[in-house]
């Protein structure tokens, strides 16, 4: 999953979300010389990339469609269930997801900067300013995803056409999505 996906598994606990986020900058195994609340996030961002790199549904989903898009399939998955949940969020949290953004938005970038490296927190600073997860919701803002992450990506690749690929497998990737939720939640209530 992407950021909001990340953020959501980090059971309503910005500082936990904010660390789990840097989990992504995080190379390697050793980690143990950061702050055990940063420890804590890293190796949740870990769990939540093994758990649906290994989910049976989104494996199959990326085989399906592994040939639109080659290479960045895994990638398109995270953003399509980002896409998903945000557009289905009020199925998973209590809080509507307007609410939800503009807690994490006004607050997530401040929180512990003195133990982060400046890039991360000029990272934090633009998704909390420019309020990326916003759009989300719309196929305007998967579209917007999928072309932003491309331009991230060091090798030429197929993400831009991710908009176009969700619409020709959009049941297929709904029924993954719903399969991964339903069997993450369970999964993931248990670490809490």
């Amino acid at each position: 999953m992407n950021y909001l996906g990340h953020i959501y598994f980090s059971n309503n606990d910005l500082r936990l979300a904010k660390a789990n986020l840097f989990g992504d900058s995080v190379k390697g195994k050793n980690y143990t010389d950061l702050p055990e609340f940063i420890q804590k996030g890293v190796k949740l961002h870990r769990e939540i990339d093994d758990y649906i790199d290994h989910h049976p549904s989104v494996v199959q989903l990326i085989r399906t469609i592994r040939e639109d898009l080659p290479k960045v399939a895994p990638i398109a998955v995270d953003l399509y269930f980002d896409h998903l949940l945000a557009k289905n969020w009020s199925n998973f949290h209590p809080t509507p997801l307007e609410q939800f953004l503009e807690n994490v938005h006004s607050t997530i970038h401040r929180i512990d900067r003195e133990f982060y490296p400046a890039g991360f927190n000029e990272f934090m600073d633009k998704l909390c300013l420019h309020k990326w997860m916003t759009a989300y919701d719309s196929l305007y803002g998967l579209d917007k995803m999928c072309n932003g992450v491309s331009k991230r990506i060091s090798f030429e690749n197929s993400l831009p056409k991710g908009l176009s690929v969700f619409l020709t497998f959009q049941t297929p990737i709904e029924q993954a999505f719903n399969e991964y939720m339903r069997d993450a939640n369970e999964h993931f209530l248990k670490l809490f």
